[in-house]
């Protein structure tokens, strides 16, 4: 690895502006762009087919990208969201990369890296405590228990919390009540980092938490606590975008991690703002298949961020195709078309990447090129993984070569802003999704109801449903048609500024699989740590 200053240095960071932790992390000051210029970059969106539990290699091949960009002489850099505990010890593992194209250091990157997320977990719960205190000493307004919506939250996959009885143990201990917890992913703390520009942005959005609703069913929030400023005061260095580097020696920009099936699922408008300025390709992940991730970087985070993208490359897998294909690699292709349309549809040019497997064969391959080529997609194939830089050359002259012959339009939508809740879920239901209706359980439709008649109803919708289907249900597979969805809830996260949609059987607080990653971890009596992967 190379010390973090000559990092600095190649990205054109002056060291008034880093905070070292170690030597090779640092924060970057946000100060920094009083001394930038405007944003010069072009932003490449990197998202996926729909994938399989072990993910199809976008953050592996996000790296890439941007490592083969600086190869063949582009000043580049990538931007991905910082890793959960959740699936490191779980069963996705972390969101570093792997084989010849990592971040390094990769496993304080994997585990804590400057500890943005325990900052957000303790944000978060800081608010849940001056909630519970605020119930105990019976303040007024008086807070309706039974209309209590603020979670608490730890970064860990843990099903016996998502739903819990707290305040046990006497009048002294609190006011029994239920109680969920939610990852620390899914926190609207977390989105609401991402979603910042400033430290006054950050701390207008805290104080607009949603928590409660009083005794006379008035709407109450973080401000009312008057939470919003220590909860800023602990989120003060987490604000603050982290320099790492790539396992070649170029830099690398890791910041915030909310999930896409349950948040908006990309990293930081800062980030992405600070990397825009500085560099000329800008490769940035969205979360899990194009029908999350991508879907609310378009519908939320340009919107919010006032961003354009001018090129969007989808990752596959011929393993994927065949889990949508009931094993059948051509009959899994629709499940990779239907994505392709979906984002040719938001006016960005696409070019598919398919994510070479040591098992996957040429006539595979070229099966999945022919198929492409018939609907005038181009195809490449990335060995970034075995390869590094080297393995993503044509990736990247495809990629360069789409931004120049093929310049991105302005975003078309999925939806107005104007739209009513039900017609966002309607539109994004049919033309992303591929559905055919939508249908509400009595409880979501009243939610929805409630929401809008309390001045809810011009925000986006981020969706919460399984990342394995186009549909919401997961065992829908390749792409599903003539199926209705199932709206099951609806909530309102004010300060991160849109409505969540529940589908499905969707939750906020994962599970650990029958053999949980975390069995094969140790570390040895050199600090030396295996089984982080």
């Amino acid at each position: 690895m190379i010390p973090i200053t000559e990092i600095a240095e190649k990205a054109g960071i002056d060291n008034k502006y880093l905070e070292v932790y170690g030597e090779y992390m640092a924060k970057i000051d946000l100060n920094i762009r009083k001394e930038l210029g405007d944003r010069k970059g072009k932003l490449i969106l990197v998202t996926a087919t729909s994938p399989t539990p072990a993910g199809e290699g976008k953050t592996t091949n996000s790296i890439g990208l941007s490592m083969a960009l600086n190869c063949i002489g582009h000043n580049a850099v990538v931007t991905l969201r910082q890793p959960s505990l959740g699936p490191v010890f779980g069963i996705k593992g972390g969101a570093a990369g792997g084989g010849k194209s990592r971040l390094e250091p990769f496993e304080k990157i994997n585990l804590f890296l400057t500890g943005d997320f325990p900052a957000v977990s303790a944000a978060h719960n800081l608010l849940s405590a001056m909630i519970d205190n605020y119930i105990h000493r019976d303040h007024q307004p008086e807070i309706d228990v039974r209309r209590t919506f603020w979670p608490r939250n730890m970064d860990m996959n843990d099903r016996a919390l998502r739903k819990i009885i707290i305040g046990l143990g006497g009048r002294y201990d609190g006011f029994p009540r239920e109680d969920t917890f939610v990852i620390t992913s899914a926190s609207e703390v977390m989105a609401i980092l991402g979603l910042s520009d400033s430290y006054s942005e950050l701390k207008e959005k805290l104080g607009n938490i949603f928590i409660a609703r009083s005794e006379k069913r008035e709407d109450m929030f973080a401000r009312d606590m008057n939470a919003e400023g220590a909860m800023a005061v602990i989120l003060r260095d987490a604000i603050k975008p982290n320099l790492i580097q790539t396992m070649e020696g170029t830099p690398a920009i890791m910041h915030t991690g909310p999930f896409a099936n349950i948040a908006h699922g990309t990293s930081s408008i800062i980030a992405t703002d600070i990397a825009l300025r500085l560099f000329d390709y800008v490769v940035i992940e969205a979360g899990f298949g194009a029908d999350l991730g991508a879907e609310k970087f378009f519908n939320v985070v340009t919107r919010a961020g006032d961003l354009t993208v001018d090129a969007c490359v989808i990752i596959t897998t011929i393993r994927a195709l065949k889990n949508h294909g009931s094993g059948e690699l051509e009959k899994g292709f629709p499940n990779l078309e239907a994505h392709v349309e979906n984002m040719r549809n938001f006016g960005v040019p696409v070019v598919v990447a398919i994510n070479k497997f040591p098992d996957d064969t040429e006539s595979e391959i070229e099966m999945v090129k022919k198929q492409c080529s018939q609907k005038g997609v181009q195809v490449v194939v990335s060995e970034v993984f075995a390869r590094g830089s080297k393995g993503g050359i044509d990736l990247a002259n495809a990629v360069v070569e789409t931004i120049k012959t093929t310049p991105a339009e302005k975003i078309n939508y999925t939806y107005e802003l104007k739209d009513s809740i039900k017609t966002k879920i309607l539109k994004v239901a049919q033309q992303i999704y591929g559905a055919k209706d939508v249908d509400y359980t009595t409880g979501a439709s009243a939610r929805i109801r409630s929401l809008e008649k309390r001045g809810y109803g011009k925000l986006p919708i981020c969706i919460a449903k399984t990342q394995f289907s186009l549909s919401d249900h997961k065992g829908m597979k390749g792409r599903p048609s003539g199926f209705d969805v199932e709206v099951v809830g609806a909530d309102v996260s004010a300060g991160a500024g849109f409505i969540v949609v529940y589908m499905g059987d969707i939750n906020l607080m994962p599970g650990l699989p029958d053999v949980p990653a975390a069995e094969a971890m140790d570390v040895d009596d050199e600090g030396t740590i295996t089984g982080v992967f």
